[in-house]
């Protein structure tokens, strides 16, 4: 078998207690058990997670149960790393570990000669196949496509948000050091590092799903690890629909705002869904535009042929080679970009931003940190000044309603539900003032017996200063049914 020493897996003189029909390897009439041939090579240096006091299958026992289950993974885990040949082991691709894994435990297993249930050995393979491949016990929350967030407190408390609740899981780390190995492999797999030096650490999973570090010092009672997870299918504009987060008709109006080539902002509180909005509105863009993105970690995941991704990058050990947000907003308008996306505007990149939306890139669109259109404006205005543009606040606000069209305002309610409460359109100044017009509103009305609150969408009845351009884009009839003009 692949990896294998000579002579099979060490075996402990005394193996962990499975159940009261395991035969006791350290009674007298036990027969001597072999010890390996060659042991003059050390196992590889294991940097793979540790195992987890946890699994998938395992998570409803309690007590004595499930110590008894910890202490068995926990020795065979022990007897797997001495028995194969990591570094080589990582040259498999995971189809190939899962099957060497499986043999190997099979056999550690006979030879401990535990007494085990089919069900009990698969979900023993299945949490180890985790602890080498994956990250060890949150697999079995991100395989779960209902949790939006998995929140990891030290080792000791992992919570996940599911419906817009928060909830406390009964998932475990072995202690503080697995958990840091977790944010390690997770990190490193994009380039980046964390440690005492840079305890903090933006990254993604390869699905996209954000990624946030803070270790100790900073984290006081061990490390935490923030994972904002993405659906493995990507929402559309009709599955926000589907969920109530916005009607047929405001969808319609969304459509048109994305496929006029209007220049969007998207704007709304942490955990409101802009990310998700913003994916669903860059449907619309056709097939032939050459669409940049911009991004710290990144995210978005567009449909179209013609994307080209960026993503920054801290600086390194010696201090040297960031490149920052508006580096790459700056550098992407060298690249003949047609739309330009930004993740989330939320520096000096935001003044970048404007210029190319007021120079010949319609359809550019980005996301900002506010709690209403009204802030969103404010927040732009802000960064800019942040970024030293000495600039008097007339002209910076003229550069915002030029600029801007459309601002979307997402939320999530106090029950847990995330609507789109705002399509709101820049019409111009007026005086100092950047006067905004609410095209469609979400209204709250009550709440249910369960708790729920009850809303409606509707419709200002205002018509928008693009008309002209709904026309010109031949969109006008929808954009009429889209406000029931």
């Amino acid at each position: 078998m692949f990896g294998k020493r000579t002579g099979g897996p060490e075996v402990k003189a005394t193996p962990p207690q499975v159940s009261t029909t395991e035969t006791p390897e350290n009674s007298p009439n036990a027969p001597e058990t072999a010890k390996p041939v060659a042991e003059a090579t050390p196992p590889a240096p294991v940097e793979l997670v540790e195992d987890a006091d946890t699994g998938s299958a395992h998570n409803d026992m309690f007590g004595d149960e499930r110590n008894r289950y910890n202490e068995t993974k926990q020795s065979i885990f022990a007897s797997l790393v001495e028995a194969v040949d990591l570094t080589e082991l990582g040259k498999l691709d995971s189809a190939q570990v899962r099957e060497e894994i499986t043999d190997i435990v099979g056999e550690i297993i006979a030879m401990k000669a535990m007494v085990l249930s089919s069900t009990e050995q698969q979900a023993l393979i299945t949490d180890i196949c985790n602890d080498v491949l994956g990250l060890g016990p949150l697999e079995p929350l991100l395989e779960r496509d209902d949790i939006a967030d998995i929140m990891v407190n030290g080792a000791e408390k992992v919570y996940i948000e599911v419906d817009g609740r928060i909830e406390l899981t009964d998932i475990r780390f072995r202690d503080n050091a697995q958990l840091m190995n977790i944010c390690q492999r997770i990190v490193s797999a994009v380039g980046r590092r964390v440690d005492e030096s840079s305890p903090i650490c933006d990254a993604r999973l390869l699905d996209g799903s954000r990624v946030n570090v803070i270790g100790p010092p900073l984290s006081i009672d061990g490390a935490t690890l923030t994972i904002r997870k993405f659906k493995k299918d990507k929402l559309r504009l009709q599955n926000l629909v589907d969920f109530g987060s916005i009607t047929p008709l405001g969808a319609k109006l969304l459509s048109v705002v994305g496929a006029c080539r209007l220049n969007i902002l998207v704007s709304g509180g942490t955990g409101s869904g802009k990310t998700t909005l913003l994916n669903a509105l860059t449907a619309f863009i056709e097939e032939g535009e050459r669409t940049i993105t911009c991004e710290d970690s990144a995210e978005l995941q567009l449909q179209q042929p013609h994307v080209v991704r960026l993503e920054t990058r801290p600086p390194n050990l010696e201090g040297a080679g960031e490149i920052t947000m508006r580096d790459l907003v700056r550098n992407c308008l060298r690249m003949r970009p047609e739309r330009i996306i930004v993740g989330e505007v939320r520096g000096p990149e935001a003044f970048d931003l404007l210029q190319a939306m007021n120079t010949g890139h319609d359809g550019s669109m980005g996301t900002i940190h506010a709690n209403n259109p009204r802030e969103a404006i404010s927040r732009v205005e802000n960064m800019i000044a942040m970024g030293g543009f000495n600039l008097p606040a007339k002209t910076v606000r003229e550069q915002i309603s030029s600029a801007i069209h459309v601002i979307v305002q997402a939320a999530r309610l106090r029950d847990g539900s995330r609507k789109i409460t705002h399509v709101t359109e820049v019409v111009g100044m007026e005086g100092d003032v950047v006067t905004l017009q609410d095209l469609y509103t979400y209204e709250i009305l009550g709440e249910d017996e369960n708790g729920k609150l009850i809303g409606e969408h509707k419709p200002t009845g205002l018509r928008p200063s693009f008309w002209d351009r709904a026309k010109y884009f031949g969109r006008e009839q929808d954009l009429i049914e889209a406000l029931g003009m």
